[in-house]
């Protein structure tokens, strides 16, 4: 069954009581002795309530929520219990209250509690939802990555950063419900702008069971007080004050899963390199630019056969095959329209009429492809496309699952294997370096490292961007074998 709108566009995933209350204790167990509590998505206000339980201490407590219903709610709970606390409950939007005017009139520490909206930005824009802040690259992404998928945020992301904001260079603690995900990169902005964080730490919290939600849930816990500088957090195997299982933390302008696995392995991050991974072809169009064989002709993903030249067509590989080892014979093709990024495409109407009237029957399907990557681009444009996405031979892994299994790709019918852009690859001439390329990537140097920079619970736990960090040069030294390059050949020599 669907979920409401409103449920979607605010969020609206209550807490419930009993959680609250076992945050609270938690809390309470670290040592968190707060002067004002405040709560800025307080909905029907459990956390409000298990605050004022729980925190002898407070002298007041702020909540806010734009929701009427939910503040009703709340006071009618609030009603008929004496309680040692001032509480101020007002109903209004967190993007037009001025909370670090809020933040004035109470006194340290502070304690910033609660669980804000779970849903994207571009979740938001799907549905025509409204409760979003204003529009600004505050991640700070360039180019391309500013208006691809980085750009998409969770909410809640954009408010821990704000409410962690408030807090830096005062006394308080934060503690947020929030995803994994979200969680990591909220303490990445605090790291890189050298907030004065005490310490961190991350308890999982079981989604499914508290909110019926498939993600991967979990209370962040953030410490301030001014001179305070910490790159750390600790990760629980459960929601109690026992000690961390593992540190991830800040090191070397990098985020990096296991601190004590990263300082063992560092010696291979990347300085500079011979080799840059790729990522696959993106067209966010399945159904039109992928294509089964049916006999001489082809079915897309509507259900049509249609008869294509085969200039503009590539065997393709998916993540999902390419992750279960069926690589070997893909049977599958993309179109191919462009060489590289931004080329004209009309003339494919000359060089392959059938492909030309094939994409332009689906001109509409291509041009409602939501991401704004394709708006002033020539018709059927596709992206991570260049001489790399059609070097013959590839070494590849699928960044969804969570194995780290490099495969070979080599070319079929005779043109070389594109891949989706779930995927990413070094570009190679020739099998032999490609092999030898996936030998030493397999090698227990290479995976230590790379394992010590993945989130096996993140969406997409492979990344480029962790790809690259690192440095192969450094590696083939290491396990003895020196690669010389040449315009024209590649040869290995090993040096022990």
């Amino acid at each position: 069954m669907s979920k409401p709108k409103s449920k979607v566009e605010f969020g609206d995933f209550q807490t419930p009581l009993p959680l609250a209350r076992a945050v609270c204790e938690l809390l309470s167990q670290r040592g968190v002795k707060p002067t004002s509590v405040v709560e800025p998505n307080c909905g029907r206000g459990n956390f409000v309530v298990a605050s004022l339980e729980k925190f002898q201490t407070a002298r007041k407590v702020v909540a806010a929520d734009i929701n009427a219903k939910h503040i009703a709610s709340l006071r009618s709970a609030l009603e008929g219990r004496r309680w040692p606390s001032e509480i101020d409950v007002c109903c209004g939007d967190f993007y037009c209250i001025n909370w670090t005017q809020v933040l004035r009139t109470l006194q340290e520490p502070y304690l910033i509690i609660g669980n804000p909206p779970w849903v994207t930005n571009a979740g938001l824009g799907v549905i025509g939802g409204s409760n979003l802040p204003e529009k600004s690259n505050f991640q700070r992404h360039s180019g391309l990555d500013a208006v691809t998928g980085k750009g998409n945020f969770d909410i809640s992301e954009w408010m821990l950063i704000r409410e962690s904001e408030w807090l830096n260079g005062r006394a308080g603690t934060l503690a947020m419900l929030c995803k994994k995900a979200v969680a990591r990169k909220v303490l990445l902005h605090a790291w890189k702008n050298s907030m004065q964080l005490c310490g961190a730490s991350i308890y999982p919290v079981d989604a499914m069971d508290h909110f019926n939600a498939a993600v991967e849930a979990c209370l962040l816990v953030c410490d301030f007080s001014p001179g305070c500088v910490s790159r750390e957090c600790n990760v629980h195997a459960t929601l109690s004050d026992g000690p961390g299982r593992t540190i991830f933390g800040f090191r070397d302008g990098r985020l990096v899963a296991d601190v004590l696995a990263y300082e063992q392995t560092k010696r291979l991050a990347t300085k500079s390199g011979t080799y840059k991974w790729r990522s696959g072809i993106k067209h966010d169009c399945s159904e039109v630019m992928e294509l089964n064989t049916e006999g001489t002709s082809y079915r897309n993903g509507l259900g049509e056969t249609v008869e294509l030249e085969r200039s503009y067509l590539y065997p393709m590989l998916k993540g999902s095959k390419l992750a279960n080892g069926n690589h070997e014979k893909p049977e599958q093709w993309m179109v191919v329209p462009q060489c590289h990024i931004g080329e004209a495409t009309g003339q494919i109407k000359q060089l392959a009429p059938k492909t030309w009237k094939y994409l332009c029957d689906h001109a509409g399907r291509l041009k409602r492809r939501a991401s704004v990557i394709y708006k002033g681009r020539p018709p059927f444009s596709i992206f991570g496309v260049g001489d790399y996405a059609f070097a013959p031979w590839k070494v590849a892994i699928s960044g969804l699952y969570k194995k780290l299994e490099f495969r070979v790709i080599g070319p079929r019918h005779g043109k070389p294997v594109v891949l989706d852009d779930t995927c990413y690859f070094l570009p190679c001439q020739s099998e032999l370096e490609a092999r030898y390329l996936a030998d030493i990537l397999d090698s227990g140097a290479a995976k230590d490292f790379y394992t010590s920079l993945i989130f096996w619970d993140a969406k997409r736990p492979i990344t480029v961007e962790i790809l690259r960090q690192l440095d192969i040069d450094a590696l083939s030294k290491e396990l003895g074998i020196e690669i010389t390059a040449h315009p024209t050949v590649l040869e290995f020599k090993l040096t022990t």
